[in-house]
């Protein structure tokens, strides 16, 4: 063979060795991880919008004493039943359900808070703290706008206030014991 053909092909079989050794593949990028839900915090903005909405002073006295009991066939506002899978032994294996509707009770309160029924009374408090609340909640849902209430006559806005405030009391009772719930050691 011809020295020069046998100095190739020597150079041809020793290359791979000069060059660097492949690279380790890259890693598949990671899909980012919800955050996780932040029981503790929702403990504490549920606790404080219930003892908020339970210490609002009624501005008209002859509904002071009242309580509205009007039955939505809608189921609306949303309310926490038992089909919603918030009990403590369905908590600790899969809240999601349970989530979903207490998000979605958290946008109606919100969108009722800010809709034309409060315009004389406002409750920017009670309004910051269900906003808090609710962005602690929706950080593994999407946010969708507010949703425009249908406008109501004035005459009715003490009485749909009334019951507003009422429903709102009742849903952060039972949202505010789920909360305490998973947010217990365990």
């Amino acid at each position: 063979m011809d020295p020069l053909r046998r100095l190739r092909l020597c150079l041809c079989l020793c290359l791979p060795l000069l060059l660097p050794p492949p690279a380790a593949p890259a890693p598949a990028p990671a899909r980012p991880r919800p955050p996780r839900t932040d029981w503790a915090a929702c403990r504490n903005l549920a606790r404080e919008l219930s003892q908020l909405v339970a210490n609002l002073k009624e501005p008209h006295r002859v509904l002071e004493d009242t309580y509205l009991s009007e039955e939505d066939p809608k189921n609306w506002p949303p309310r926490i039943r038992c089909s919603d899978a918030c009990d403590p032994s369905t908590l600790d294996t899969n809240n999601t359900r349970c989530l979903r509707r207490i998000l979605q009770g958290l946008r109606h309160y919100r969108d009722l808070l800010g809709s034309d029924i409060f315009t004389a009374r406002p409750l920017p408090r009670l309004e910051t703290t269900l906003d808090q609340l609710l962005g602690l909640v929706q950080q593994e849902h999407s946010c969708p706008p507010r949703h425009p209430m249908a406008p109501s006559e004035a005459w009715a806005h003490p009485l749909l206030q009334r019951l507003a405030l009422q429903r709102l009391q009742s849903f952060t009772a039972v949202m505010s014991r789920v909360f305490t719930h998973s947010a217990s050691p365990r």
